[in-house]
């Protein structure tokens, strides 16, 4: 019987450990992938810690995988052993109902985690539904591709989702992992980009990534100069902000979507939004298709997640180095 080597975190805030454990049978619409690289995604420390309340364990993290298919279940015909996929957040849904029908699959009531009861990527092999399998495209480095799968196309999702033109001036709230990627996706699509952060510091970094300006949002007077100026912006932080200002930063019509689980309720002032016709709204990840989609532009466009490499072995130490934000500005899991 199959038998997979992963690192699982015992209880909650546990250090990971080396631990054997076996799938079971291989379900015929499944694959199952030789893990090549795994990024390490805030929400894999989160579901170690149960921040959450969803947690079981042992667990064992990881869902930014990409990995070479090594088995093919016998009803999965669009994929073949030793192609390169990618996973991200979830790896099955029903397939039947109403969302899955209508291309959102990440919206099914009976979607699965790929960590959510579920053994992720920090192993040596992954299973998911093949439906989740997603091509790596030709020009994406395997290695460090893997934060595209959850980190890329949660702010991939809402320049669609939110219909961002490639005219509209846009702000980017939280320059990390998230935001580093957000910054190269909306200077792909053409927009007028600006970087909200409070590290002043990495200011020529965020020009490379893709940021036409810099907005340091410890001053209060820099945000409140940008009145009425932003057709959207996208938040990539979990912390309590200022809301009021960043609404009273829209245009007419602007909007303000959140992607960060900010756990304190956002206080957003209804005249805010009345005045202007402002909305407010949230993202999540993105289905089968917009993942696809996504991987291709990036692909197109040579985005690429700046990621440091560390050996999967090396697990403990690279989650260290990610809890203490010294990421710059993803850390990836190589198998």
């Amino acid at each position: 019987m199959t038998t997979f080597t992963g690192y699982a975190a015992p209880a909650a805030g546990e250090k990971l450990k080396k631990q054997d454990f076996t799938p079971g049978p291989l379900k015929d619409d499944e694959v199952e992938l030789d893990v090549i690289a795994c990024g390490i995604c805030h929400s894999d420390i989160s579901m170690i810690d149960n921040d959450w309340g969803m947690s079981s364990y042992p667990l064992v993290p990881g869902h930014e995988v990409i990995g070479r298919i090594s088995q093919v279940g016998a009803n999965v015909s669009h994929l073949k052993e030793g192609q390169i996929v990618g996973v991200g957040w979830f790896w099955r849904a029903c397939l039947t109902c109403n969302q899955c029908m209508s291309g959102k699959h990440h919206h099914c009531g009976d979607v699965s985690g790929t960590i959510v009861g579920h053994a992720g990527g920090f192993a040596d092999k992954v299973r998911t539904q093949g439906a989740w399998a997603i091509p790596l495209p030709d020009g994406l480095d395997p290695v460090t591709a893997g934060p595209l799968l959850c980190g890329g196309v949660t702010v991939f999702s809402p320049i669609v989702d939110y219909g961002v033109l490639p005219t509209d001036r846009v702000g980017v709230i939280g320059i990390g992992g998230l935001g580093s990627m957000a910054l190269q996706f909306l200077k792909a699509w053409g927009c007028e980009v600006w970087a909200f952060t409070t590290s002043m510091d990495k200011e020529e970094q965020l020009k490379d990534l893709g940021a036409h300006h810099v907005a340091n949002t410890r001053d209060k007077k820099s945000l409140e100069g940008l009145k009425g100026q932003f057709d959207f912006i996208l938040s990539t932080v979990n912390v309590e902000l200022p809301w009021a200002a960043y609404v009273s930063a829209l245009a007419p019509e602007g909007r303000l979507v959140t992607v960060g689980a900010v756990l304190k309720d956002m206080e957003i002032p209804a005249f805010g939004l009345i005045a202007g016709q402002k909305t407010v709204g949230g993202s999540d990840t993105g289905s089968p298709a917009r993942m696809a989609t996504m991987l291709n532009f990036a692909a197109r466009h040579n985005i690429t997640p700046k990621t440091e490499v560390f050996d999967m072995a090396d697990v403990n130490q690279a989650l260290d180095h990610v809890r203490a934000g010294k990421a710059r500005y993803r850390a990836v899991l190589k198998a």
